[in-house]
């Protein structure tokens, strides 16, 4: 099997095959993917809240997602590995977005890198396609700019905002960036900027008529408990079933039912006997001491 490629993300559009994606932040979750056939896969920054436990996605660094996408990268050889750039790696010089995403691409073995941002970034975007660094889109709400926006909110919702991300959406394709994440957009918006770009879009929130949907591997399969989102289905309530697994094992643990003969290895007989006959001896030795 080929390695998924950005032109095959262009080819699936064009044939409307919608393109399903998933984020996955270590080595087994990303042969899951792998398994499943799922053809983009994203080390997303959100690593921050449901691997780490953090309240946004600021606090990750660089050489946090680098030090994941490794581990992606060996679970999923086929897919589209896509990993986002944090926060403050890409914004303050367009050299030093060249120095991050070059770093991030050279050690990791990525296939592209993920930028927030919309016509603001277009120069930045098209020095790293000029530099051969694929780069996906991602507009609407931007959970790097949780702060200026005031939280997770949907994004575009008066005509000169739903303007804006349109003109942004072309913008970033006429830079070169090979697809388009929109995440909380209302779904009329989502859709116009579908028919309008040739490269594809991927929704997450943003309604049934982007090229394709991204999800939060905890969140789709119930392993992220803290809160779900309006834009996911619970697909499996993995969480439930792993606590419930745990108290049976503490269970079985306290109730020593496990290990049991199954788990353990004995000695052949014979030696079983010379080492009681030992132990015997050692024993006694021990009592007329």
């Amino acid at each position: 099997m080929h390695p998924i490629t950005p032109s095959r993300l262009a080819a699936m559009k064009d044939k409307g095959e919608r393109i399903a994606a998933l984020t996955a932040y270590d080595y087994t979750a990303a042969q899951m993917c792998e398994a499943a056939g799922i053809p983009v896969i994203l080390v997303g920054d959100t690593l921050g809240m449901v691997v780490r436990g953090e309240a946004s996605t600021l606090a990750v660094t660089l050489d946090d997602v680098i030090y994941h996408s490794r581990m992606v990268r060996r679970g999923a050889p086929h897919a589209l590995v896509i990993a986002d750039l944090p926060f403050m790696t890409y914004r303050i010089s367009v050299e030093d977005a060249l120095r991050n995403a070059g770093r991030l691409m050279q050690t990791t073995g990525v296939g592209g890198v993920k930028l927030e941002g919309g016509s603001e970034i277009t120069e930045t975007v098209a020095r790293l396609v000029q530099a051969g660094i694929p780069v996906c889109g991602h507009l609407g709400y931007t959970p790097q700019s949780t702060h200026t926006l005031g939280g997770a909110r949907v994004q575009g919702r008066n005509l000169d905002a739903a303007v804006q991300l349109i003109g942004d959406a072309k913008a970033l394709e006429a830079a070169g960036a090979f697809a388009v994440v929109l995440e909380l957009v209302p779904t009329e918006i989502a859709a116009a900027i579908s028919r309008q770009l040739d490269i594809p879009t991927i929704g997450i929130g943003a309604g049934p008529d982007c090229d394709g949907e991204i999800q939060v591997f905890h969140d789709l399969f119930g392993l992220f408990t803290d809160f779900q989102p309006r834009h996911t289905r619970r697909y499996l309530n993995v969480a439930e079933d792993i606590t419930g697994a745990a108290r049976q094992f503490k269970a079985d643990v306290a109730d020593r039912r496990f290990p049991g003969d199954e788990q353990s290895s004995a000695l052949k007989p014979e030696l079983s006997a010379r080492l009681s006959e030992y132990l015997g001896q050692t024993e006694s030795l021990a009592v007329e001491g």
